[in-house]
């Protein structure tokens, strides 16, 4: 039962996870340990030890670092976080970076020492970063979460630490697809709208770009070349854009959801695509919106940060449900929606970010449409059709039990498969 509790509830965990972030998370929350790091040592550093999970090197080794002139990676996301990063600014550590910092980078990339190591026992999001000078030596550790520090440490005296597997700041156990809509029925715009309207403007200037220059795979312009364009088309399109442009460089931030910018962009982009083609007002548009992004992250919560399971997939089925909400679904049209999107595409992996997941945005986005026209069409997946079960809350659970534990050992093979090399 939807309560005045479970709408403020929700209304925080909006503004806890549709925050900024400037370039792909993983690389930025690398770049801020090493700030961190550097603002505790207080000192020269003269070589350091960089400590990441695996789901970090998948994450991290292939996409380009923002205001780095293009460089890549763990090392590099470290250099651009010991050299210009904002310890302040966390997942926007890198967006005041000069000329004269970039080629400071460059420089110092080739003659820094670094130690990038994967230890055993890291859990699932773990960075460790030890840097050294002549006289002291500083640790910080983020962990499961982007900007989760949970240890500072300097010449071996610890000077904060907090427990691991700490609750989300705000309680999610009233996130239920019923509850979101209604949620979303009983919105009084003005309580999101400064979060909502930073979304839209971020990533939707994101999308715009990665279909005004060339980026990646360029997988946005090639929907749009490739296909009649229709509302469908330029909603795929446009999503894989803002993931064209965020994946290979480009210094825009973007509004994540789930501690992920294509996420973010993918539950986000879509829907007000079809708000402005519809005509739809703001006021249902933000309705919409929070239908779309309260439901990635209850997908998400039950998945975990980082898995081998495609994050966008959950974007992409809740997209469909705010575009659903658009239409006038409520009930019956979303929760239907949510279960024919997940039965068809529960199966892309997450093998890094890099271009290819702007392709896998658009797949997810196509699935999430084909899901709610499905239902609008009479036609439905059914209980007993593969992982599909009897209600909406149950599917649910079943995905989260195939990401989260089928899915374990898939993830170290598709770790293992990219660490051999190319």
């Amino acid at each position: 039962m939807f309560t005045k509790e479970n709408y403020q509830q929700f209304v925080q965990i909006l503004k806890e996870e549709l925050v900024p972030a400037m370039g792909c998370t993983e690389p930025i929350s690398i770049a801020y340990a090493a700030a961190k790091a550097r603002e505790v040592l207080s000192d020269e550093p003269s070589s350091a030890r960089v400590e990441v999970s695996g789901n970090i090197v998948k994450n991290a080794k292939s996409v380009t670092v923002p205001h780095t002139g293009g460089m890549r990676g763990i090392k590099s996301a470290f250099i651009a976080g010991l050299v210009a990063g904002n310890a302040q600014a966390e997942l926007e550590a890198l967006a005041n970076v000069t000329e004269t910092q970039i080629a400071e980078m460059k420089k110092t990339v080739d003659i820094f020492p670094v130690e990038v190591v994967t230890p055993e026992t890291a859990r699932i999001f773990d960075i460790g970063i030890t840097l050294r000078s002549k006289q002291h030596e500083s640790y910080v550790r983020i962990a499961d979460n982007h900007t989760n520090i949970v240890c500072i440490q300097k010449d071996g005296v610890t000077l904060y630490e907090k427990a691991l597997e700490e609750k989300p700041k705000t309680d999610r156990s009233g996130l239920t697809v019923e509850n979101i809509i209604a949620f979303a029925d009983a919105l009084n715009a003005a309580d999101v709208a400064e979060t909502l309207e930073r979304q839209i403007s971020y990533n939707m200037a994101i999308a715009e770009e990665g279909l005004k220059n060339n980026y990646g795979a360029n997988v946005g312009k090639v929907l749009l070349r490739s296909y009649q364009p229709d509302i469908k088309i330029t909603a795929k399109a446009y999503a894989a854009a803002g993931s064209d442009a965020r994946m290979n460089g480009c210094e825009l931030p973007v509004i994540i959801n789930s501690g992920s910018g294509n996420q973010g962009i993918t539950a986000s982009v879509p829907v007000i695509v079809y708000a402005r083609g519809m005509h739809s007002s703001k006021e249902k548009l933000y309705r919409a919106l929070c239908v779309s992004n309260l439901i990635t992250i209850h997908l998400k919560d039950g998945i975990g940060a980082l898995s081998a399971y495609c994050g966008v997939v959950s974007a992409g089925a809740g997209a469909a449900c705010g575009i659903a909400y658009l239409l006038g679904g409520r009930k019956a049209e979303i929760n239907h929606t949510l279960v024919n999107s997940l039965a068809i595409d529960s199966g892309i992996i997450c093998d890094g970010a890099k271009a290819s997941c702007a392709a896998k945005i658009a797949t997810a986005v196509e699935s999430g449409l084909l899901g709610l026209n499905m239902y609008y069409n009479g036609n439905e997946f059914f209980a007993g059709d593969g992982i599909v079960k009897s209600g909406v809350e149950n599917t649910i659970k079943s995905v989260s039990r195939l990401a989260y534990k089928g899915m374990r050992e898939t993830d170290k093979e598709i770790i293992r498969i990219m660490l051999d090399g190319e």
